[in-house]
């Protein structure tokens, strides 16, 4: 079943006239993903998915060429007048329409519609729903490239984690001097030599740097690492071809023998986390439970609460992985605190699951990613970490 036949069956299930994706300016990367990437478009344009019927587009006549490979039957229009008299047409006295929009601005990863244009659908008659469960259930799920893509990356993005750990031991050990940065760009090199995609980063965090989640080093801006610092190494990379995912991971290690009790304390909450989330997960599809990404990022939050910890756990559990040019994709986060997001746990989708503890002194985050597969539930895809890397052996 294909992306347009599987949101036509959840239309028709929810009782939704169509599905209207609007961009302007490159304003929505739902249409963007619909339409297989980014497009430079400089007028608004429209794609309709009807519940009953063939997907069309009405697009601005200067914009024509972007969608000539689209594979829609495509109406031009040229002013605004025209644009507005061709919109009413298209949605045919559709009672019921599906927007990028979401009630309160509570998901904005499902929300990038202006509310001018919110207001002139809705003055042509249709009410107007979220399409962000819509979208979740006919475009997040990953092909068996795109899974075997995210596979091989995983791999290689953990044997590059692994040397990069081993380089700031060696480095240590000889006597040579070593920086976050110094570290950042011998990963790099890395996913250089693999083959591997990053858009930016990775993130390689000394002590009070890996307190804060998304401090980078960079050429002018960074610390050495010495004996006796907890590192944090967060890294990411996917294979360059348009269907690959990401491999998003993130380890911690001590660059000493003994590792201080209250950073093991801290590490173990971290995992801690981690674990309930995954058995929370397989045990809720075991049992057919349903779940949302909201009642995941509580499990992981209760257990730094009960840790003591729950001031300084201040980002969500996890993020969507996908199809994306970026780690972040547009499907479910596990997440209460930076949004209330109530999208499904669906077969065929992939995330993150990062708890962290981010203290003034240090910090812990322990990230591996999951695929939900249709036949065996959620699997971990990555390496589990299970104690904090002893850098100098």
């Amino acid at each position: 079943m294909d992306v347009l036949d599987k949101a036509r069956a959840f239309m028709k299930a929810h009782a939704i006239d169509g599905w209207l994706l609007f961009d302007f300016r490159g304003s929505n990367p739902v249409f963007a993903h619909l339409l297989g990437g980014p497009q430079a478009t400089s007028r608004r344009n429209y794609l309709w998915i009807p519940a009953e019927g063939s997907a069309r587009m009405l697009a601005n006549g200067l914009d024509k060429q972007l969608f000539r490979d689209a594979g829609y039957p495509m109406t031009l229009y040229s002013g605004w007048a025209d644009m507005q008299s061709n919109l009413r047409g298209l949605l045919g006295g559709a009672r019921t329409v599906a927007m990028e929009y979401s009630p309160g601005g509570e998901i904005p990863m499902s929300s990038f519609v202006d509310g001018g244009t919110l207001e002139l659908i809705r003055s042509m008659g249709p009410g107007i729903v979220s399409s962000a469960d819509l979208f979740q259930a006919a475009a997040t799920a990953w092909s068996k490239k795109s899974v075997d893509s995210h596979m091989r990356a995983c791999r290689l993005v953990n044997m590059v984690k692994d040397e990069a750990f081993a380089y700031i031991g060696e480095q240590l050990r000889s006597g040579r001097s070593v920086t976050e940065y110094d570290v950042q760009q011998f990963i790099r090199r890395g996913f250089d030599a693999h083959g591997l995609y990053i858009d930016h980063g990775p993130i390689v965090a000394v002590n009070a740097h890996s307190g804060d989640p998304h401090y980078e080093p960079s050429a002018t801006e960074h610390a050495s690492i010495v004996k006796g610092d907890w590192v944090l190494i967060d890294l990411w990379a996917k294979e360059p071809e348009p269907h690959a995912v990401y491999c998003d991971i993130t380890w911690t290690g001590f660059a000493g023998h003994d590792i201080p009790a209250k950073h093991l304390e801290v590490y173990r909450a971290v995992n801690a986390a981690r674990d309930a989330v995954i058995e929370r997960l397989q045990a809720d599809w075991k049992a057919g439970n349903p779940l949302q990404g909201w009642q995941l990022d509580d499990v992981a939050r209760k257990v730094i609460v009960d840790a003591g910890y729950g001031a300084y756990f201040t980002h969500r559990t996890g993020h969507s992985m996908g199809v994306s040019p970026t780690p972040h994709a547009l499907g479910m986060n596990l997440d209460n605190i930076e949004t209330h997001d109530t999208r499904a746990v669906l077969p065929g989708i992939g995330f993150s699951v990062e708890p962290g503890i981010y203290l003034p002194e240090f910090g812990v985050r322990s990230e591996v990613d999951v695929y939900v597969d249709p036949e065996q539930g959620p699997i971990v895809t990555t390496a589990m970490q299970w104690e904090p890397v002893r850098i100098l052996g």
